[in-house]
């Protein structure tokens, strides 16, 4: 199922009470909400931005897929570098992994060390943009992964840690009367442990999910 002219929806924008709970929870409601970052460009902002078809739950340091399983400090003291994702909820923790970076919002309470990973998004505002920034023409390779997201957004460790909430270049909202669609679990995707577990959602039927188009339904 692919959204319908979600430019003609009205949004409301996400609070911190939002994330404050479990990230299977927030992973599955953060479904069909949009988020659009203001790209500053020769003397003119765009909104670029779409509307989140995937993603996967972190569930914390006792989760061995999880990145804050490793703890939140070295044996030296110093701070790791997913320290970012014990932060409070509702900011970012951006990682980079094979010279891509992944997007997620920190869950649950400050010390948890759970996050939800955008892993797809539906591209709606500012195609041209994404385009420019992936160098690609098809639409379905904007967005349809992690690290696709980021280089279409212009997302890198520079955000991570960020109050995304309070700023005023970004918005993470859920539209005031969501359209109906339904939600597909599956385990989690690229990982060797916890891989049993079933905290991959997605939009069922949407073409912008990763992975083989006849898999998404």
């Amino acid at each position: 199922m692919e959204f319908q002219q979600p430019e003609r929806l009205d949004w409301k924008k996400l609070t911190e009470r939002f994330f404050e709970r479990g990230p299977e929870i927030v992973a599955r409601e953060l479904l069909g909400c949009r988020i659009v970052r203001r790209i500053r460009n020769d003397r003119r902002s765009v909104w670029v931005g779409g509307i989140i078809v995937e993603t996967e739950a972190y569930l914390g340091e006792d989760d061995p897929a999880s990145h804050s399983a490793r703890g939140r400090v070295t044996t030296t003291g110093k701070p790791m570098r997913h320290a970012s994702m014990f932060g409070p909820p509702g900011r970012f923790y951006v990682y980079a992994i094979h010279a891509k970076h992944c997007l997620n919002w920190v869950t649950q309470g400050e010390g948890v060390g759970s996050a939800v990973l955008i892993r797809a998004m539906q591209p709606v505002w500012s195609i041209d943009v994404m385009k420019r920034y992936r160098s690609v023409q098809d639409e379905r390779r904007l967005t349809s992964g992690p690290g696709m997201i980021c280089q279409s957004l212009d997302i890198d460790r520079r955000f991570d840690g960020l109050d995304a909430l309070s700023s005023p270049d970004w918005r993470t909202e859920a539209p005031s009367d969501p359209p109906k669609f339904e939600i597909k679990a599956t385990p989690r995707v690229g990982i060797t442990r916890g891989e049993t577990l079933p905290l991959r959602f997605f939009v069922s039927g949407n073409r912008f999910v990763s992975g083989p188009l006849k898999q998404h339904d």
